[in-house]
């Protein structure tokens, strides 16, 4: 038995005796009044004095009683012969409180189980035997009795004596063994209720571990919206503290998309689940994607409400962009090679023919500036050739110890002196003072340079700043540059990219300024891929774009 629960039981057992020694003075006292010296006055009285006088001591002992149970064991014992002194003084035998035995039988039957209420009543029918006996022998003369009581305390037969000595010595053992046996069929019900109280809560931990070990998120909502449950992964995903998501509506918390938020209250329209995938800003403001289902929740009691699991799908969905341009980007470029290399043939022939033409016939002024514009467009349509070439069909890695931070420098010193500079365009350079080696093919690092930085400058018409610029970085966890890894970025204050238009940014011939290939980033990012790298668009239109390169510090190509 727990201690607490034995304070607990005596606390009552103290509660109900001072509710007895109270009915037994009220007894008395209006006894007195209706029919004086029917009781012993000054011994019933110091009796029930007594009874309360131990019910204070017995209360201030509950404190100790947890370290010294023989407090139990004394308590009931002075209970005994409290009661007995009641039955001395109203009569032996003939008493009216002889059933009152019966109380500290039940009182050691609930809190010490069947044996110690067995012990109560073995020790119940010795004093109220001995108390008979003693009667009947003579031994002592009952207290102060006179008139009526003297008639009342008058001793019945001997063998009526025995027959209510044994009906009484009955009842003590079979409420004793009643009390005990009820006793210890509640103590079973407890511990079996304990355990099946224990067993539910491992069960309910146990159930919210296996949610809180969930990758994916995981919300339950009444039919209302209102969310209950909100596990770690959601938190994660979010930002948003279960504490401060669970009691609001799902569709402010997960930012559900208007036809989803609308099914929702229609009952998902008769389906059984419903799928998702739409952007959201977390709490700390990133902007990703998420794939989310809605199905009913169904309990024992039918659908209560909703169940939302989700994901965060954003580098899934990059990954699947990337694998689908990279097949798109090698079926057109298997094809257009070919193609592209079958043309430049004749067009280097067309071309050599008209500059022959040009310089032999004689040639009006209109003449001669329609040539001049044939010939031009051939050298444009050589240069896309020879661009997209390049860009189908890679040369071989001439690989080498690059200080990416020299190449960096100057190609901003050929920028700086190029065509597409103006007077308003200004060109930095952020790189350490320290070499920032990486190995490649130092062609193809200063043409990702240059691509990136010509794309730049012709996205700023009206002039602004262009910064380039290199620093060395730690691996990046997706298993490229064991020895660390090389961070180059291009930053420009340009017209910048609407964000529908990043997805195919490196398509062939995407481009959007009058002059140029298209070809420029598909290049970058052919060249990149090569190295096992990758390529990051951060723009905000309007305000500029950031294309940030990583690459391996050490050689770790896919070539052809």
């Amino acid at each position: 038995m727990h201690l607490t629960e034995l304070r607990r039981q005596l606390v009552w057992l103290i509660g109900i005796r001072a509710i007895i020694s109270t009915l037994l003075l009220g007894w008395a006292i209006l006894a007195q009044i209706n029919a004086p010296g029917l009781v012993p006055r000054d011994p019933f009285f110091f009796l029930i004095g007594l009874a309360f006088g131990l019910t204070v001591l017995w209360t201030v002992t509950l404190r100790w009683v947890d370290g010294r149970p023989w407090l139990v064991d004394l308590q009931v014992a002075c209970d005994v012969l409290t009661v007995a002194a009641f039955i001395y003084v109203t009569g032996g035998v003939v008493s009216y409180f002889s059933l009152l035995f019966v109380l500290p039988i039940v009182a050691a039957g609930a809190v010490q189980r069947r044996r110690g209420g067995l012990l109560v009543a073995v020790l119940s029918t010795a004093v109220y035997g001995a108390i008979v006996l003693a009667q009947y022998q003579g031994v002592f003369q009952l207290p102060g009795l006179a008139g009526a009581a003297a008639a009342a305390v008058a001793l019945p037969p001997a063998r009526v004596a025995a027959y209510t000595v044994a009906t009484n010595v009955f009842a003590f053992f079979a409420v004793a063994a009643l009390s005990g046996s009820m006793s210890e069929g509640l103590r079973r019900a407890g511990v079996r209720l304990e355990r099946a109280s224990s067993e539910l809560a491992d069960l309910q931990v146990f159930s919210q571990d296996i949610i809180d070990s969930l990758t994916s998120g995981l919300i339950t909502t009444d039919y209302g919206g209102t969310i209950r449950t909100f596990n770690r992964a959601a938190e994660a995903i979010t930002g948003c503290e279960a504490s401060a998501a669970k009691g609001r509506l799902v569709g402010e918390v997960l930012q559900l998309p208007k036809d989803l938020a609308t099914a929702l209250t229609v009952d998902l329209e008769g389906e059984r689940c419903r799928r998702a995938d739409y952007a959201y800003k977390t709490a700390d403001h990133r902007a990703i994607e998420i794939g989310l289902s809605a199905t009913h929740l169904v309990t024992t009691a039918g659908r209560t409400g909703f169940i939302f699991t989700f994901q965060d799908v954003t580098e899934i969905k990059r990954l699947e962009r990337d694998a689908r341009m990279k097949l798109r980007l090698a079926a057109v470029g298997e094809m257009a090679a070919g193609i592209a290399h079958e043309i430049r043939n004749p067009l280097a022939s067309m071309s050599g023919s008209i500059q022959v033409l040009r310089n032999e016939l004689p040639l009006s002024g209109e003449q001669a500036r329609l040539l001049d514009i044939v010939l031009r467009e051939s050298e444009r349509l050589n240069d896309i050739i020879r661009s997209f070439l390049a860009y189908a069909r890679p040369q071989r890695f001439a690989m080498s110890r690059v200080d990416v931070r020299q190449a960096v420098s100057d190609t901003a010193v050929l920028l700086r002196n190029s065509a597409l500079v103006r007077e308003n365009h200004v060109i930095d350079v952020e790189a350490p003072p320290a070499p920032v080696w990486v190995e490649a093919d130092e062609g193809q690092i200063r043409q990702v340079v240059w691509n990136l930085a010509t794309n730049g400058l012709r996205a700023m018409p009206d002039g602004g700043s262009l910064r380039l610029g290199v620093a060395a970085a730690p691996p990046n966890g997706n298993g490229s540059g064991s020895g660390g890894d090389v961070r180059l970025w291009v930053r420009d204050e340009g017209v910048g990219i609407p964000a529908d238009e990043i997805d195919a940014l490196f398509q062939p011939f995407h481009g959007t300024f009058a002059r140029g290939t298209g070809l420029g980033l598909a290049i970058v990012h052919r060249i990149v891929s090569d190295y096992n790298g990758e390529v990051t668009v951060t723009s905000t239109p309007g305000a500029g774009t950031s294309f940030e390169v990583r690459l391996p510090a050490r050689a770790d190509t896919r070539g052809d």
